[in-house]
This record gives C-alpha cells, structure tokens and sequence, in this order.
C-alpha cells in the first residue's frame, strides 16, 4: 500500500522533472536566441530556470532515494552476515532520517523567513523556492522510516539491506518496482 503510493508519488515527480527539464530548456535557449538573435531577452527565464532546476533536483533526490538510484559502495556491508548487514541498514537509515529531520527544520525555517519577500524578477514569494526542501524532507524520511520498519518488522530483502540498487559484484540486484 505504502510503496504503492509512493510509486504514484515517484512517477507524477518524473513528470513534473521532464516538465521542468522542458521548460528550462526551452527559456534558456530561447533567451540565448532572443538575446544573441534579435538584442533583447525574456527577464524572468534565468530566475524561473533557476528555481525549476532547484525543485527538479530535489524532486529527482526523492526518486533516486525511493528507487535507490543513489551511488553506494558495498565493500565492506557487503562481506557482513545478514546481522551485520541489517545493523549498518539501520544505523544509516537512522543517520538518513536524522539528515531529513535537519533539511525539514532548515527549509521550514526559510520558508517562513521568506514568505513575505518577493523574488527580484518573478515578483512572488521566496518562500516557493525554500519549499523544495520541506516536500523532499518530509517525502524523504517517509520512504526511509518506511524503509526502517520494514526491515525492523523481519523484512527486507539482501539486496535492500545493501541501500543502493546495483552494485559491480552482484549484477542480479534490481531496484524496486
């Protein structure tokens, strides 16, 4: 259920980031054009970029982490027994939740912070761009105190308790559907 729900989550953020990635292109390129082309340019595309290529990364941070795309080594979690294995999953989901908890509190903080002050083009609240990190905190430490009490719960597979989807020496590890 849970990971289900994820997954819908997961695959309206891919949307969101080709979105994004569409976007960005098209006003920088645009502007490099109207700029070099015709000596004029579209003002609000370098911040509107800017914050799109800060919500995109965010966005695909929580994908990456749900499908546990993210680099990972397994020299040494990979030699433990599965008790050794699941000692290491646990002390870095817990080192992952706490870095949530932290990105959650700061971008909160900004937020507010900024709720009232315009951006210099776009002329709307800052408080937008800082949102980024509270949606990808809370999301983030979702999945991973998902994570937590799965394997917590007796679940959780070799390849999960390894953190990351592929690795060199074990080509058969997948990611999650």
């Amino acid at each position: 259920m849970v990971n289900r729900l994820i997954g819908h989550i997961c695959r309206l953020f891919e949307w969101l980031m080709v979105i994004c990635l569409a976007a960005m292109v098209l006003m920088v390129f645009g502007n490099v054009v109207l700029r070099y082309g015709f000596n004029s340019g579209i003002t609000v595309s370098e911040e509107l970029s800017r914050w799109l290529f800060v919500w995109m990364t965010f966005l695909g941070a929580f994908v990456a982490l749900h499908t546990r795309q993210h680099l990972g080594t397994d020299m040494l979690v990979g030699r433990l027994s599965r008790g050794g294995r699941k000692l290491c999953f646990v002390l870095a989901r817990l080192g992952m939740l706490f870095v949530c908890v932290l990105v959650v509190l700061g971008g909160w903080q900004q937020t507010l912070i900024n709720r009232d002050a315009l951006s210099a083009v776009m002329q709307v609240s800052s408080a937008i761009f800082y949102a980024s990190g509270v949606v990808f905190g809370v999301l983030g430490g979702l999945v991973v105190l998902h994570e937590l009490v799965q394997v917590l719960g007796g679940g959780g597979s070799d390849d999960m308790l390894l953190g990351f989807a592929g690795s060199e020496e074990q080509p058969h590890a997948q990611a999650r559907p």
